[in-house]
Formats: structure tokens, sequence, C-alpha cells
């Protein structure tokens, strides 16, 4: 999951993984840094912040 703004993008890497450049795209900020926060949670990576899809994922 990645959140930029009120916009949250969810990625299916098993069934349906972008390429490393669409990764990195949204992954990174402006300054190339990894957007914070970063929750890593078992397999889910969560990048940016969005109230409602950490509810929905951490509970």
């Amino acid at each position: 999951m990645v959140a930029r703004g009120k916009k949250v993008l969810t990625f299916k890497m098993k069934t349906d993984a972008p390429n490393d450049d669409e990764l990195l795209k949204v992954m990174l900020g402006r300054s190339g840094t990894l957007r914070a926060p970063t929750i890593r949670r078992g397999k889910t990576l969560l990048v940016g912040f969005s109230a409602d899809a950490y509810t929905e994922t951490l509970g």
C-alpha cells in the first residue's frame, strides 16, 4: 500500500506485480528517499500515511 495525499495505491505482488521503476516512482519522495512513514508488518509494506488504510491494515 502506498499513500500519496488522499490517494491510496495497493499492489498485489504475487498476481500483478509492477516493475521496479513503477514501484520506485510511487514509493520515493521528492528528495529521492523512501516516503515516510514506512511500516512493515509481516509481508505487508505500508508507505506514506493514510489513517483509513492504517486502520484497515493494522486494526
